[in-house]
This record gives C-alpha cells, sequence and structure tokens, in this order.
C-alpha cells in the first residue's frame, strides 16, 4: 500500500475511531508519560515501532489484540486495564451494524443461522473472509481489512465458549460452489466447514440447489440468525444491503422461528450434509 493510501486510510481512522478506542489511546499515553517513557522506549518494550505507538495513541491505527497485551505487560502497573480492554476494543472494530449484536453472539446459549449467499462469518476461515472483504463494494483501505478480519476470527472463541453454546447452520448449497479470492481458498473453506461440522456442539446441514423443484421452498426471503439470549430471551437477527434489524417481539419471534424449522426440516441431513461438504472440497478446481 502507498505512503498516500496509508495516510489517507490513518487520517479516516481518527475521524471514525470509536469511543473505546480514543479511551484506550488517551490511557496508555496517559500510562506512558506518568513512566517518563517515550514512544520509542514503549515501543522497544512491546515490539512495535515508534510510529506504530504514535499511530495507536492518535487513533490513526486502533490497537491490535497483541498490542493491548504487550501493553499490558510494558506499561500497565499491574491494573489490567489493558487486558479488560480487549474485548471493548474488539468491538469498535466491528462494522457499527455489528456492534451491539456481537455481544448477544458471545454470550448466546443458542445460535440458529441460515446463509444464502456467503458462509456464516463465525465460520469462515481467515483466507475466506479477506478474500470475501477485500472484494466487497465500497471498497476499505487494507488496514480496515485486516481489522475487520481480525475481529471476525475473534468471534470463533465462541466455538469454545464454557458453557458450550449448541450453534446450528444451514448453507445454501450454492454458497459451497461459490468461490473467492482463489480455488484454494474455496477448499480451506469447505474443509474447515467440515472440521466444524463434527464439533459436540455444531451441526450443519445444506439447503440443495434442486429444493424448490419439490413445489415447497422455505428459505426464499433470505438469511436470518436466530438466537437464545443467556436471559433466555429469544432474538432474530437479519441483515441487508449494510443494515441490520434485531427483532424481539414474541409475535414476530415466533413467525421465524417457524420459517427456520421448515427451512431446516428441507435441508439435508446432518450426515448428508457433511459428505457433500466433503465431497465438494475435494471437487473444487
Amino acid at each position: 500500500m502507498s505512503r498516500a493510501v496509508t495516510a489517507m486510510a490513518r487520517a479516516e481512522n481518527k475521524e471514525v475511531a470509536g469511543a473505546t478506542t480514543r479511551y484506550v489511546a488517551e490511557i496508555a499515553r496517559m500510562m506512558r508519560e506518568k513512566q517518563n517513557l517515550t514512544q520509542k522506549e514503549v515501543g522497544e518494550k512491546t515490539g512495535f515501532t515508534a510510529s506504530a505507538i504514535s499511530a495507536m495513541e492518535t487513533c490513526a491505527q486502533p490497537a491490535s489484540d497483541q498490542m493491548l497485551t504487550s501493553l499490558e505487560v510494558a506499561i500497565g502497573a499491574g491494573l489490567g486495564l489493558f487486558d479488560k480492554a480487549r474485548e471493548f476494543v474488539l468491538m469498535d472494530k466491528y462494522p457499527a451494524r455489528f456492534r451491539h449484536f456481537s455481544r448477544l453472539e458471545a454470550e448466546a446459549l443458542t445460535i440458529s443461522s441460515y446463509e444464502t449467499h456467503v458462509v456464516d462469518g463465525l465460520f469462515q476461515t481467515e483466507e475466506y473472509a479477506r478474500a470475501l472483504i477485500r472484494g466487497g463494494f465500497p471498497a476499505v483501505s487494507e488496514a480496515k481489512m485486516e481489522e475487520l478480519v481480525e475481529a471476525r476470527m475473534a468471534r470463533k472463541a465462541l466455538f469454545d465458549r464454557d458453557p458450550l453454546p449448541l450453534i446450528e447452520l444451514i448453507l445454501e448449497e450454492s454458497v459451497l460452489r461459490r468461490p473467492f479470492g482463489s480455488w484454494e481458498t474455496m477448499r480451506g473453506q469447505l474443509r474447515s466447514l467440515a472440521e466444524d461440522a463434527r464439533r459436540v456442539n455444531v451441526t450443519a446441514q445444506v439447503l440443495p440447489l434442486d429444493r424448490g423443484l419439490s413445489g415447497s421452498y422455505a428459505g426464499a426471503r433470505g438469511p436470518m440468525k436466530l438466537v437464545e439470549t443467556r436471559e433466555h430471551r429469544h432474538v432474530v437477527y437479519m441483515e441487508i444491503e449494510d443494515e441490520s434489524i434485531l427483532i424481539s417481539d414474541p409475535a414476530d419471534v415466533s413467525r421465524l422461528s417457524h420459517r427456520y424449522a421448515k427451512i431446516r426440516a428441507q435441508a439435508l441431513s446432518p450426515d448428508e450434509s457433511l459428505g457433500l461438504i466433503e465431497r465438494l472440497a475435494g471437487e473444487q478446481q
């Protein structure tokens, strides 16, 4: 990336930086100055350059998870401020439409997702996510792209959270056949999806391409994500054209839950679906 593009990206970051990112930047600057350290000295202690520390303090480049971990050791004074900040800085890196839902997802008891165009973000590999974001419109800078990829990968902690959530995924067969980035990227994504489908708390199913020929196809109205919260409330989350909707009205949630149940009934069984995913992983060009 050219210096001009980098400068533009950093200027944009300063303008759109969230409150948490700004607060952490200010805390880092105050802690550094309290200990009479220069940005170069903090960089040497953390393994980052002085310019990277400067960019973090000015919000030109938000702190990465690795930087926050290093700052805690280098200048945290045992207070745990930077360790605690990691969760909230990560939320700042999500698109605005997703930030509120990200907390619900991370704490959910059950998640039931139906996707029609791409692999659910929770199941995406780093390479697949990067190809998706790089190829999207409007385009984003390389730095912003890496922030979004990092945030998306962090969601995978949900798979191994204690207690384990129950996760269901229904994918249109077309999703498995639509490559992004390269065929190798797609093969890696399918292999990863197969591995996740074998997790004890995950069920993955595929809705066949020819389902509509049977005369009944419940998935025509698009993707949705059903969530049971830790308070045992049920909500539905949907995205369309960079806009998000969080539905909590019991009647609407019930209607969408019934539709999801019909989609699940029309999908291949988990065993049949896993076999198809594995077969397609071997067939990709």
